[in-house]
């Protein structure tokens, strides 16, 4: 297998769980470490306040992403799934345009935050030079995967109603890695 392909395999499998572990690892050990040295030592990090804060808007926007991907998003499906195949579909695609509107909306204006925050230079409260910028465009980020993820699932979802498949109307057991369409 061409590595080019390769890697974009497995970028689109792991990109968002890597990232998630990685940020609550962080987010945890510094929570850890510096409730350790208030007690024992009556000290702490200025910085150890904002930084896991700002971790969990990488947390939350990319783990959104892997969400939709896994399609284990929150979804109201009781009359859904009682619904014909058709209408499943059309509910399902009607999901997905509202995804587009919202997002458009998160990314337009997070990307106005992001943009103010790196024309001042602002940095993380506590720091000489961790600059803020970087936690806040995860919104974007979080978001503009998450529209890729949406797109991926539009393509499945069109994919499986041509060749008459049931319609996936919600996560349910479903793990990325073992779709068949994947």
């Amino acid at each position: 297998m061409n590595p080019v392909i390769a890697t974009l395999k497995w970028l689109d499998n792991n990109l968002e769980k890597t990232i998630l572990v990685i940020a609550y690892a962080f987010c945890a050990g510094i929570v850890a470490v510096e409730v350790f040295r208030r007690y024992v030592f009556d000290t702490q990090a200025p910085w150890s306040t904002f930084v896991p804060s700002y971790l969990f808007l990488w947390l939350t926007w990319l783990g959104a992403s892997y969400c939709v991907k896994l399609r284990s998003h929150l979804v109201f499906n009781e009359v859904r799934e009682r619904l014909p195949r058709g209408w499943q579909f059309f509910l399902v695609q009607f999901d997905y345009v509202l995804y587009f509107v919202f997002g458009g909306i998160v990314i337009y204006w997070s990307f106005d935050l992001v943009s103010l925050h790196f024309e001042m230079e602002s940095i993380v409260p506590g720091t000489d030079d961790v600059l803020s910028w970087w936690f806040y465009s995860a919104t974007p980020v979080g978001w503009t995967m998450l529209l890729i993820r949406v797109v991926q699932n539009i393509i499945i979802d069109i994919n499986d109603f041509r060749s008459g498949a049931p319609v996936r109307v919600k996560g349910e057991g479903m793990v990325a890695e073992a779709d068949p369409h994947a």
